[in-house]
């Protein structure tokens, strides 16, 4: 059975005729009738109930005519969407990014992209890099913006962001109101980590082994929001991205001088993967504004 067949069906329901039908699918009248032979053959009963004058649905016919109406409008649909979905101004993006980069990065370049494509769509999603990265490999998601990653066969990355990354301690802390200080000032201070699948984890440990000590984890979590409430709770101190609209009532967000404490973003894609004409153009796009890629200088 073959789309084929399922479209000579439907035109001879409507037309009750096969001479009607082959002449409007440009189809000898005996390719037609052996196609629908075919196709009751397959199903195990007969379609139509042949009249002098033509033919008529009977009770399978009329069932199976419904699902091949279905199947055939849906097909239309699918070739429809995935149309769209190839064409340069009318497409759908699939686009992760880590969750520090919600509050503007993301929602600027894609604001900023859809002034020249205002007909192109965004599926959003946010998630750790790792996931990101597993999703992109596996081909659910055309785009991802994460940390910095290792050699990957599949994958390739540009950076296009620079993230300055601040130590906070609790309010009531020794070091709370000062506007620079060394990460190795906190040496001794319990440590809120972020979870060892988190990029930040190796980041910030290799940052604290560069500063001359091993970090004391008393905790470890996922987001930034919950590593910040921890230090604001005195559990301890931690380092982060900048973390937009922070509470800071009961924390002091330091800017660390030694070492350089910064997280590059890279924006990643499947080597080999196909890439539709939308996403191709966002990617260029992106890597444009990334030509120049400076840090950048949070106010605090």
């Amino acid at each position: 059975m073959d789309f084929d067949q399922l479209y000579y069906f439907q035109m001879v329901a409507k037309h009750e005729s096969f001479t009607k039908s082959s002449e409007e699918l440009n189809l000898s009248q005996p390719a037609l009738s052996r196609s629908i032979l075919r196709l009751e053959e397959e199903i195990g009963v007969p379609l139509f109930e042949r009249k002098s004058r033509g033919v008529v649905l009977n009770q399978y016919g009329n069932v199976f005519l419904k699902y091949t109406n279905q199947v055939l409008s849906e097909m239309k649909e699918a070739k429809q969407k995935i149309q769209d979905m190839v064409n340069p101004y009318h497409g759908v993006i699939s686009l992760a990014f880590i969750q520090t980069l919600g509050s503007s990065f993301v929602p600027d370049l894609i604001s900023d992209f859809q002034n020249e494509f205002p007909n192109i769509q965004f599926h959003l999603s946010q998630n750790i890099s790792s996931k990101i990265l597993k999703e992109i490999d596996d081909a659910n998601i055309d785009i991802g913006f994460c940390s910095s990653i290792d050699s990957h066969e599949s994958l390739y990355s540009i950076p296009v962001l620079t993230e300055e990354l601040f130590l906070i301690v609790p309010a009531t802390h020794r070091l709370a109101g000062k506007e620079r200080v060394n990460l190795s000032e906190v040496a001794d201070d319990a440590f809120i980590f972020f979870k060892p699948k988190t990029a930040l984890h190796d980041l910030i440990e290799n940052l604290c082994n560069e500063a001359g000590f091993r970090p004391r984890k008393v905790f470890e979590g996922f987001e930034e929001r919950t590593v910040s409430d921890l230090v604001g709770a005195n559990l301890g101190v931690a380092v982060v991205p900048h973390i937009p609209d922070l509470d800071k009532s009961k924390i002091s967000m330091i800017r660390i001088q030694s070492p350089e404490c910064f997280r590059v973003i890279q924006m990643v894609w499947r080597i080999n993967g196909y890439m539709s004409p939308a996403v191709t153009n966002f990617k260029e796009f992106v890597e444009k504004r990334a030509i120049d890629t400076k840090r950048i200088d949070i106010k605090r």
